[in-house]
């Protein structure tokens, strides 16, 4: 076991007496992620907001995770994964990315919020379906080092570091570097997001063992078109990974297939 797979749930959790949480939350009050309305405990949605978040469930395609309007029956994969088969072997997603999923998204990335990571994690464990239980390590897709020194944390490293804990499965923070200081992914067309991060990605020289002959779990935020998760599965593929599953915490589609 290298360094960086010690990283995992072994970690000690710290209990707060309960005089202590209940300044707490006089301070820093419960509220709804999405909407800010008063909850009765941290990292609980209102009932509105709740009511409105567009979970994944099955019937869903066996390889992209998208979710079909009607059951084609077990084992039914998209049109758009026979046209285009990815490069993963398969894709697992909480919720569409729309709504209170999309404020939570954000909350995370743009808002600093790392304290709703653990909460999206344990959904992301769920939404796994035993992927996750199953894998030999978690990789998080990582940022470059200029966007990393810019934002101070790597939303899908916080969101991989508690999927760790929870699942007891090695993490692996520092095996896939991001060479390549890429353009924001966000405006851009299906094309040019390839474009933008082709060979953006390697597994750092002497650390393919990390990876080979494994089934590895690729974590990230969101799935847009799959670009990055694409060129970020290409290089763990060439380190020699046996298997590679992508668990994202929203996707981003036009609807049900």
């Amino acid at each position: 076991m290298t360094v960086d797979e010690t990283e995992t749930a072994s970690k000690p959790v710290l209990r707060f007496p309960a005089w202590l949480r209940w300044i707490g939350d006089l301070v820093y009050p419960p509220v709804c992620p999405a909407c800010g309305v008063l909850t009765g405990r941290h990292a609980s949605f209102c009932p509105d907001c709740w009511r409105e978040i567009p979970f994944i469930e099955r019937p869903y395609c066996e390889i992209l995770g998208l979710p079909f309007s009607i059951d084609p029956g077990e084992g039914m994969v998209s049109a758009e994964a026979i046209a285009e088969p990815p490069v993963f072997d398969r894709l697992r997603s909480v919720a569409i990315h729309e709504g209170p999923v999309r404020h939570l998204v954000h909350g995370l990335k743009y808002r600093d919020r790392t304290d709703l990571a653990p909460m999206m994690a344990l959904w992301m464990l769920r939404a796994s379906e035993g992927l996750v239980a199953r894998c030999d390590a978690i990789v998080p897709v990582p940022l470059h080092r200029r966007r990393f020194a810019s934002r101070k944390f790597n939303q899908s490293a916080e969101l991989a570091r508690h999927l760790s804990r929870l699942s007891g499965r090695p993490l692996l923070p520092r095996t896939l570097v991001r060479v390549k200081n890429t353009a924001r992914q966000v405006g851009l067309t299906a094309r040019a997001r390839e474009d933008n991060v082709r060979a953006a990605f390697r597994v750092v020289a002497g650390r393919e063992t990390d990876v080979a002959g494994r089934h590895i779990v690729l974590v990230d935020d969101v799935y847009t078109t799959g670009a990055t998760v694409s060129s970020a599965c290409r290089a763990l593929r060439r380190a020699g990974a046996a298997e590679v599953t992508v668990l994202t915490f929203a996707m981003a589609v036009a609807g049900p297939i």
